[in-house]
Order: C-alpha cells, then structure tokens, then sequence
C-alpha cells in the first residue's frame, strides 16, 4: 500500500472523528439554520466543523488541496485533494434525526483513495484506504454476496430526487424488482452496502463531497459504485452503489 495514502486515511479517520464530535455538540440543540442560495440549509455546526477539518490538515499537509461544501475549492500543489463533508444529512442533523456524517475524503490527482465516514449519533466510524480494505469500527467488512435482485434490499434518498431527474418511473421499477425498499438516506445508505447490510444504494442531486469519502469505502470492501452511466467519479448528480453482482442489473433499470 502507498505510505502516503496510509498517512493521509489515518488523518481522515483523525479529523472526521474530531469534526463529527464538534458538530454533535450542536445535535438537538438551539442552532440557527439559515438557507444557502441552493435552497439548502446550512448551520454553524457545518461551518465550524470543515474550519476544523482544514486548519488540523493544513497544520500536517501545507500542500494539499481543499473541496468543501461550506468553503469551496482550495487548490494545492502536491496532488493531493481533500474533500469535505462536514454534516452528511444537514436535514436530519437539524430535525434530530441521528442518520447524519462527516465525510472526509482524499483524492491523488482526481482518483478517491481514502474516506472517512463518521456518524457522531451513532459512534461510529467508517473508513478504507486504497489497497487496504474497508472497516467498520476497525473491523473489516465486506459487501452482501447476494445476487438476486428479488431477494436484495434497495436503499434511496427520495422519490422527488427520481422525479427531478425523470427517473420516477425507473425507480418505481427498481422497487418492485427488489425484495425490500428502505428511504435510509444520504451516506448511511451507502455504508449500509459496504458493510453487507443491504444490496443497493441508487441516489441523484449529490455533490462531489457527497461521494469521494464513499467510493473508497465502497470499492475496498468489494462493491461498485458509479454514476448511472457506469462511470466512476464525483462530479455526475447521480449515483449507483451495489455489491458489485446487482449493478449491471441495477444500471439497466435504471437507463429506461
């Protein structure tokens, strides 16, 4: 494995953990939610918790990139690229629903090769770097070895996202051609299929720092995640993750 890639996930687990406990000094509590010009809401427990993440990776990587949702893009020089998600599920975090995370992920010129995925509520943590496995806690772990569809369980963020994109009649399809349906959301939904608890996790309207710290998660415990033409990366809206034995499947559905 890449020492530097080591050094940098051992960072990510670092600071997601730290920014995650910032953030949830805040949960069910009084906080100001104030509408960003996408609609969507953003408090000081976003803000505060990727100040965090970049001044503590700045401190040890001076030459590392940034892209936040809060602050934007910050470009480096060394290759490296950190993206930021500090509250995965702003919504939830804000309606005191424990299903929110931050997600730290680390890109090398444009490829995703480590994420954390911190879930504060919850205490627990996510985490997988290129070419050494995907954990949970510490644990390994490893996608669902389903390959039925009919028997599988299909996770989604919301049918409006379907009907936004013209898919609704896809998604309608996808649900009656799978065994069980859950609305889990956001990152949760995806670190479900990582750690084999459920199948599939199909989404649209996501951001780059929605996915990066996923994909790696994903990919190393044996699973696929794209776009929903097939292609692996972090700047399409939309997004398929399975256990790699449904995607193809999945992806069909999907394209009608």
């Amino acid at each position: 494995m890449n020492p530097d890639f080591r050094t940098r996930s051992e960072l990510a687990v670092d600071v997601a953990r730290k920014a995650g406990e910032l953030a949830l000094g805040y949960f069910q509590g009084e906080v100001a939610v104030e509408t960003k010009a996408d609609l969507s809401p953003v408090t000081i427990a976003d803000r505060s918790a990727e100040e965090l993440v970049r001044k503590i990776v700045a401190q040890h990587f001076p030459n590392d990139g940034f892209l936040g949702e809060e602050f934007g893009d910050q470009p480096g020089s060394s290759g490296y690229r950190w993206v930021i998600d500090p509250i995965d599920g702003t919504k939830p975090f804000i309606r005191g629903v424990p299903l929110w995370g931050t997600l730290i992920g680390v890109e090398y010129r444009d490829e995703c090769v480590a994420g954390a995925a911190f879930a504060p509520a919850l205490g627990t943590m996510w985490h997988a770097v290129r070419g050494g496995g995907a954990f949970r806690d510490g644990k390994p772990i490893r996608v669902s070895p389903e390959g039925s569809l009919a028997k599988s369980l299909f996770c989604f963020s919301g049918v409006n996202w379907f009907r936004a994109a013209g898919k609704e009649a896809a998604f309608l399809d996808l649900c009656s051609a799978t065994g069980q349906q859950r609305g889990w959301g956001d990152f949760y939904g995806f670190v479900l299929v990582a750690q084999g608890s459920a199948e599939l996790m199909v989404d649209t309207g996501v951001h780059p720092w929605d996915v990066a710290a996923l994909i790696p998660i994903v990919e190393e415990a044996g699973g696929t995640m794209t776009d929903w033409t097939g292609r692996t990366t972090i700047h399409r809206p939309d997004v398929l993750a399975s256990n790699g034995k449904l995607h193809a499947e999945a992806l069909r559905i999907l394209s009608r």
